[in-house]
C-alpha cells in the first residue's frame, strides 16, 4: 500500500492541501477552498485582520475532503503558510479546533504601523529591513497602543505555526528561519533573534517563538486527525514562498519566475553566500532564507498580473459608461487575441502604478505614444513587455548569466492564461524558457518532507 505526505497550504484567500505519493512524487488528492476569512470593520486604523476560526474551519473541512482511505496512509504532515503575520494565543488551556484560545490573525497586509511608526523602532540587526505587516512590528504596535492585549497571551507566531502546535499539542511555537526572517528583527546569519536590542526597549520577549532549522519535525501528531493516525510526524511551519519555488526548482542552475497577481524572479544563491550585514532598502533585490545555510535571491515585484486586470478593469468601465457591456474575461481574451496578432509595438509603457517595494513613490508611465500605435494590440503588447522589462530591471538577465542560470522555469496563473506575456518573457530574457507545472506551495513542503525526512529516523529530528 503506497504511503502519503500530506501537505498544507494556509494562504491569504485560500486553504490548500495535497496529498503527495511518497515513492513518485505525484499528486494523488488535491483539494482547495476559499477562507472568507476577511474581518471588514476594524476601525480605521489601516489594520488588515483575519478570523482564525474560520481559517481552521476552512483547513478542517478542506482535509476531510480528501480520501479517507489515504488519509489513513499518511506517512507526515507538512504545513506552509502566509509569511510576516502573527497570531497570538495561550496553550494554558491545551487546544480545541471550535475554541478560540487565540486571536484573530494580523495578516502581512496589515497596515497600521506607518513610516512614522516604523522609523521609530530600533534598527535592526539582520540584512532585512521592518515593514507593516512583519510580526514584531505589530507586536511593538501592540504595546505602545494597546498594552493589555498582549497580557491576555502566552505565545505568538505565524498562522501555519499554529496550526502545527495545535496538531502536536505544543505548549510552545517552534518557528524556522524562513518565517522568522518574516518577522524582523531575527539576525538570519546566526539564527538568532535580536534579544539585546529588543530586551533594551522593552519588547516581551516570551512572545518570541524558538526557532528551529527549516526542514525539521516539530512533533507527531497528538491524537487522530481525519484518518491520519496520531504519532504522525509533523514539520516544523515553512514559508509560503520558499515552498512555491521548492515545487518548481529543479537544479541550482535554474530560475524560477513566477507571476501571478505579483511578479518574481528567485535563484538559489551559492552555498558559501553570505547576505549583507545590514538591510538595503534601496536594492531591489532582497536574500530570502531557504533550506540549511543558503539563501534565494528575489526580485520581489509588486506589479504582476495585478496591473493587466487593472487594465481589463478600466476598460470595462469606460465601456459601461458608453453603454456596451462586455465581461472581463470577454475583453481579456480579445486583449490577447490582439496583442498577438500585433507581434510587436513601439510604444512604451512602465507599469508600475503599485510602486515597487526599493522604489515605493514610483508611478507608471506611457511614453512614445503616435497616432500608430493606440490600437488595443499595440498597448497590450506594449503592458505586457512592460511588466517584463520592470522584472528585468530589477534582476537583470546579466545578473542571471554570471549567476550561472541556465533556464527559467515560469509559472504562475498570469503566464499560464497569457500567450503574450509568455512571448515577452522569452523576448526579454537571454535564458531559455520553460513552463512547468504552476509553482505550489503545498505540493512544495510535501515535497520538503519527502526529500528531508522520509529517509531519516523521525525520532531524530524531533526538537527535544
Amino acid at each position: 500500500m503506497p504511503t502519503y505526505v500530506l501537505g498544507l497550504d494556509v494562504g491569504t484567500t485560500s486553504i490548500k492541501a495535497v496529498l503527495l505519493e511518497s515513492e513518485s512524487r505525484s499528486v494523488a488528492a488535491s483539494q482547495s477552498l476559499q477562507t472568507a476569512s476577511d474581518i471588514a470593520d476594524l476601525n480605521g486604523i489601516k489594520a488588515k485582520e483575519q478570523d482564525a476560526v474560520r481559517i481552521l474551519d476552512t483547513l478542517n473541512r478542506c482535509v476531510g475532503l480528501l480520501p479517507r482511505d489515504k488519509l489513513q496512509h499518511v506517512g507526515s504532515i507538512g504545513v506552509s503558510g502566509q509569511m510576516h503575520g502573527v497570531l497570538f494565543w495561550n496553550a494554558e488551556n491545551g487546544y480545541d479546533w471550535s475554541r478560540g484560545n487565540f486571536s484573530q490573525l494580523i495578516t502581512w497586509q496589515d497596515g497600521r504601523c506607518d513610516s512614522s511608526f516604523l522609523s521609530s523602532l530600533p534598527k535592526p540587526d539582520s540584512h532585512l529591513s521592518v515593514a507593516t505587516g512583519f510580526g514584531c512590528a505589530t507586536i511593538f504596535w501592540y504595546m505602545k497602543h494597546r498594552p493589555d492585549f498582549l497580557k491576555d497571551f502566552t505565545i505568538a507566531g505565524t498562522i501555519q505555526d499554529y496550526v502545527v502546535a495545535m496538531l502536536c499539542g505544543l505548549d510552545r511555537c517552534l518557528m524556522t528561519p524562513q518565517n522568522a526572517a518574516s518577522w524582523g528583527f531575527y539576525n538570519t546569519s546566526s539564527n538568532q533573534w535580536n534579544v539585546d536590542i529588543l530586551n533594551g526597549v522593552g519588547f516581551p520577549l516570551h512572545l518570541l517563538p524558538q526557532c528551529v532549522p527549516s526542514g525539521e519535525l516539530a512533533g507527531h501528531t497528538r491524537s487522530d486527525w481525519h484518518g491520519i493516525p496520531a504519532g504522525t510526524p509533523v514539520g516544523a511551519a515553512l514559508g509560503d514562498f520558499q515552498c512555491a519555488v521548492y515545487s518548481c526548482l529543479n537544479a541550482q542552475t535554474d530560475a524560477v519566475l513566477n507571476i501571478s497577481t505579483s511578479a518574481q524572479l528567485s535563484l538559489a544563491m551559492p552555498a558559501d553566500f553570505k547576505p549583507p550585514d545590514s538591510p538595503q532598502p534601496e536594492s531591489s533585490v532582497a536574500f530570502f532564507p531557504y533550506f540549511g545555510s543558503s539563501y534565494l535571491a528575489v526580485a520581489a515585484a509588486l506589479n504582476g498580473g495585478n496591473v493587466l486586470a487593472t487594465f481589463v478593469e478600466m476598460l470595462t468601465g469606460w465601456m459601461r459608461e458608453l453603454g456596451v457591456e462586455l465581461s472581463e474575461q470577454s475583453l481579456y481574451e480579445k486583449m490577447i487575441s490582439c496583442a498577438r496578432n500585433q507581434e510587436i509595438s513601439d510604444l512604451t509603457v512602465s507599469p508600475t502604478i503599485l510602486g515597487e517595494r526599493h522604489d515605493p513613490f514610483t508611478l507608471g508611465q506611457v511614453t512614445n505614444i503616435s497616432a500608430r500605435n493606440l490600437s488595443l494590440g499595440h498597448v497590450t503588447r506594449a503592458l505586457c513587455r512592460g511588466i517584463l522589462e520592470n522584472l528585468a530591471s530589477m534582476m537583470p538577465p546579466e545578473r542571471l548569466q554570471q549567476a550561472g542560470v541556465n533556464r527559467i522555469v515560469g509559472s504562475g496563473s498570469a503566464l499560464a492564461r497569457n500567450e503574450v506575456l509568455r512571448q515577452e518573457v522569452e523576448r526579454v530574457f537571454a535564458q531559455p524558457v520553460v513552463y512547468g507545472p504552476n509553482a505550489d506551495s503545498a505540493v512544495g513542503v510535501a515535497s520538503v518532507l519527502c526529500d528531508r525526512l522520509m529517509s531519516t529516523e523521525d525520532a531524530s529530528s524531533v526538537v527535544k
